[in-house]
C-alpha cells in the first residue's frame, strides 16, 4: 500500500462537505501561491499540495522533460501513476473521499494532472488546467462524461500553441454550465 511519505506535501483540511483541491503547480510557484489559488477557486475546499520530485535547474517539477517543450513520455507515465498512488494514499490517511478530488494544475502540474483521465481513470473528479499542453495524445480519448475539465491558455502564449490546448475534447460535457457534484 503506497503511503503519503512518497511526496513532500501539505494538507490543509476544512469541513468534510467541500472538494479536495489537488494543487499541482509550476516549479516557480510557492506554497503560498497554491493556497491563495485554491482559496480563490473554492474557499471551503481542503487543499492537498504535493511537491514534484524531479529537479530541473534546482526547481521541482512533476516529470522530466528532455528539452523545453519536449517531454520524457516514459517518465510522465511513471510519475502520473506515482502521483495517482499518492492521491489514493492521501485519501485514506486524511480520510476524504477520493471522488471529491479536483486537480488544479499550472504548466508542468497541469500537464501531469491532464494525464490522469487516460492513465488512471477515476482518480480525479475534475480538473482545472492552466497553461497545459497535451504531452501524450492517446490513441483513443478517455470517456470524460461527468468529469468537468476547465482548460485555459492565452492566445498570445509564445510557448504553448493554441492548437495544443484545443485537442482534448469531451463533446458530452462541452457547453454544460452546472457544477460537478464534487464542487458543490
Amino acid at each position: 500500500m503506497p503511503d503519503t511519505a512518497t511526496f513532500t506535501h501539505r494538507f490543509i483540511p476544512v469541513g468534510k462537505k467541500g472538494p479536495v483541491l489537488l494543487s499541482c503547480t509550476a516549479p516557480a510557484e510557492t506554497k503560498r501561491t497554491c493556497l491563495i489559488l485554491g482559496r480563490s477557486l473554492h474557499p471551503g475546499a481542503a487543499l492537498l499540495s504535493p511537491r514534484g520530485k524531479v529537479l530541473e535547474n534546482g526547481m521541482p517539477r512533476f516529470f522530466r522533460r528532455l528539452a523545453e517543450g519536449v517531454f520524457d513520455e516514459a517518465d510522465l507515465i511513471r510519475r502520473t501513476h506515482e502521483l495517482a498512488d499518492f492521491v489514493v494514499a492521501a485519501a485514506a490517511e486524511y480520510q476524504f473521499q477520493s471522488r471529491k478530488i479536483v486537480a488544479v494544475g499550472y504548466s508542468n502540474g497541469a500537464n501531469i494532472a491532464g494525464e490522469h483521465p487516460s492513465l488512471r481513470p477515476g482518480t480525479l473528479a475534475g480538473a482545472v488546467l492552466l497553461r497545459a499542453m497535451v504531452p501524450i495524445v492517446p490513441e483513443s480519448l478517455p470517456n470524460l462524461a461527468g468529469i468537468p475539465v476547465f482548460l485555459a491558455a492565452g492566445r498570445g502564449d509564445s510557448f504553448i500553441p493554441p492548437e495544443s490546448t484545443n485537442q482534448p475534447r469531451d463533446p458530452v460535457s462541452e457547453g454544460r454550465r452546472r457544477p460537478h457534484p464534487a464542487m458543490e
